[in-house]
């Protein structure tokens, strides 16, 4: 039986993967003869092949990859139009009349991106209007892969300081508002996934999630690269926001992992003064949480940024690390009752490296974690 699906699936692939080609094909020919009113109907064509639902979100990711390559050139196509006098306005007006809410928006997100670019209208507004519509498609498969095409197609064009798109003023609070929602969304949608089809399945769909995290995370890597994201918009905005939808969305593959990318993404000089913040967070997390890995990841970084330097210490010392940390993993062993003692020593062993790097004098600091 798993045999045949496979099969099966393969061959909804191959139809799939044709009817791209095909619409593709006659898309090329109309792009080439300079006719917008046919690249549009095929491209929308083409991009109907994305509704299925026949497909693993595996091999659904090699349908988007071909869909995705002509999207590249149909933008060239639309910035080209708009060299031969076309109205961007009118052009991201046009594109809304496709008459699937899928294709519709796979063009809108590709026209937008090239309007953005003409600057004939304000990034923020544009990136608010996409982010909104996107809303139209709740399948948490192909609202995923969707939503994944709008962060690529906007990342070099967010309002960021310095950036040829900034607008007059808070530029950067735009920015960061547009990839958080977007964030947010993918977030729910990704959780959403473990929902659909039967329980006997969900060890495969878990699996199937946990191939798609890096959709969801390179949002956080985008918000890790906006200039403007200094430390106070950091601590203010960026951590309260991620770490609400880490904690509320109750999963536990989403948790672990958006936690790893929020110590890998962001700087040791952010963590360490959002320390209490982002420590306050793990005993909130699923019990089945690998608590003690994100843990053990925030302390080897502090580690290593305290032997980058003697120039760095101050700095720890002045947030008191050790005692945040020390408080925060009694706090994690306290709610995880079930925690093997392997977990256990493997916080404590974390803590005491750290110690042993940035207090190498303390010896009542390593009392302390001995005692425990």
């Amino acid at each position: 039986m798993i045999a045949d699906g496979a099969e099966d699936e393969e061959k909804w692939l191959a139809a799939g993967i044709a009817g791209i080609q095909q619409n593709a094909f006659y898309m090329h020919r109309a792009l080439d003869s300079n006719n917008l009113k046919d690249a549009l109907k095929y491209s929308a064509q083409m991009l109907s092949e994305l509704r299925t639902s026949r497909l693993s979100p595996h091999k659904y990711y090699e349908l988007y990859m071909r869909a995705f390559d002509e999207l590249r050139k149909l933008e060239i196509f639309f910035k080209e139009e708009t060299s031969r006098g076309c109205s961007m306005i009118e052009l991201y007006e046009l594109v809304q009349h496709a008459g699937n809410i899928l294709p519709r928006l796979y063009l809108l997100c590709t026209a937008g991106s090239v309007y953005i670019k003409s600057k004939e209208a304000p990034a923020k507004d544009i990136l608010k209007d996409l982010v909104e519509m996107c809303h139209g498609i709740q399948n948490p498969v192909r609202g995923l892969f969707l939503r994944s095409y709008l962060s690529q197609v906007s990342k070099d064009k967010l309002p960021d300081i310095g950036s040829e798109y900034e607008g007059d003023s808070e530029t950067v609070i735009d920015a960061v508002e547009f990839v958080l929602q977007n964030f947010t969304e993918m977030n729910k949608l990704w959780v959403r996934m473990q929902y659909q089809g039967p329980t006997r399945e969900k060890e495969k769909r878990e699996k199937e999630r946990s191939e798609l995290r890096d959709l969801v995370g390179k949002n956080l890597h985008v918000l890790g690269q906006i200039e403007g994201v200094d430390l106070e918009m950091y601590k203010e905005t960026v951590l309260p926001r991620v770490l609400e939808q880490v904690v509320n969305c109750k999963d536990e593959l989403a948790q672990y992992y958006l936690m790893d990318c929020i110590i890998q993404v962001f700087p040791d000089e952010y963590h360490l003064q959002t320390l209490e913040t982002l420590l306050n967070a793990c005993p909130q997390l699923q019990a089945s949480v690998d608590v003690k890995t994100v843990l053990a990841r925030l302390m080897e970084r502090f580690s290593n940024y305290a032997a980058s330097g003697v120039e760095v210490l101050p700095e720890l010392f002045q947030v008191e690390a050790f005692a945040k940390l020390n408080n925060a993993i009694d706090k994690v062993i306290a709610a995880q009752e079930n925690m093997p003692i392997v977990g256990v020593v493997t916080l404590y062993a974390s803590l005491l490296a750290f110690t042993l790097q940035v207090h190498p004098d303390r010896l009542d600091y390593v009392d302390q974690i001995l005692v425990s």
